[in-house]
This record gives C-alpha cells, structure tokens and sequence, in this order.
C-alpha cells in the first residue's frame, strides 16, 4: 500500500510544470495606479499649506508664494475628472486667497485669511471631489 502512495505521488509531483514555462503570468500586466498632475499638485498642497499653517501657529509670517500653485489651471486631471465651470471659479479664488496670505498689504488677520485659503479648498472639494475633506478640514487653524 505505501508503494501505491509512494507511486501515486510521484506521478502527481511529476506532473507539475517544471519546465518554467510562465507564458500566462508573463502577459498578466499589474494595473498600477499613477497619479494625475492634479493629485500630484493637490498633494503638494496639502503638504505646503500644512507647513504654513505650523508657520502661522508658531507666530512666523509665510514669505513666498508658492507659484507651483499656479499649475491648477493647466494641471493634468484623472481620467475620471473633468475641469467644470464650478471648478475653475474656485480655483481662481483659491489662488487669490493663497497669495493674500503673502501680502502685508492685506488688513485680514493671518490666521483668517489662511483658513480662507482653506475654506475655500472645502467648498470646492463638496462640488467635485469629496475623497480628501477630511484631509483639508485637518489643515483649520481652530
């Protein structure tokens, strides 16, 4: 009996492909995920309006505008989104906001005209992207 095992096994082990014949997962391609300039560019902002609000609460003042921000009107979408009306009015208040923070010029406190800029990120992200809010309510200066 242990001889039919023995025997039944090697058969079932012999039959495996050995060869190293990996046709099939070869043309298996990974759907990898590659972000669009325009999370690219929000992620940034998220990263450069959290280091400006540690500024402001640590009682310094921001000195230069970030012109990368400037790539939101030309920015690259996900596929999946399209540049709306609604979309590029905020995104010109977004900008006039961000570089309010800058000038000394402006009669707003700093921490208002931040969480203006921030604000102002939020009413956009209720129209057109819901995913990162609570990301964005993180940055408020409360």
């Amino acid at each position: 009996m242990r001889i039919l095992i023995c025997i039944g096994l090697i058969l079932i082990l012999g039959s495996c492909n050995s060869s190293g014949d990996n046709s099939e997962s070869e043309k298996f391609e990974y759907d990898l995920y590659h972000p669009s300039e325009m999370s690219l560019l929000m992620n940034h902002m998220l990263l450069v309006n959290d280091s400006i609000k540690k500024q402001i609460i640590a009682g310094e003042i921001p000195q230069d505008f970030p012109k990368e921000f400037l790539a939101i009107d030309t920015a690259v979408m996900t596929d999946t989104k399209f540049r709306t009306e609604i979309f590029d009015a905020y995104s010109k208040v977004l900008i006039d906001n961000q570089k309010d923070l800058f000038d000394t010029d402006v009669a707003v406190p700093l921490v208002d005209k931040y969480n203006n800029t921030i604000n102002t990120c939020l009413a956009c992200h209720k129209t057109e992207c819901v995913g990162p809010i609570p990301k964005i309510e993180k940055l408020l200066i409360r």
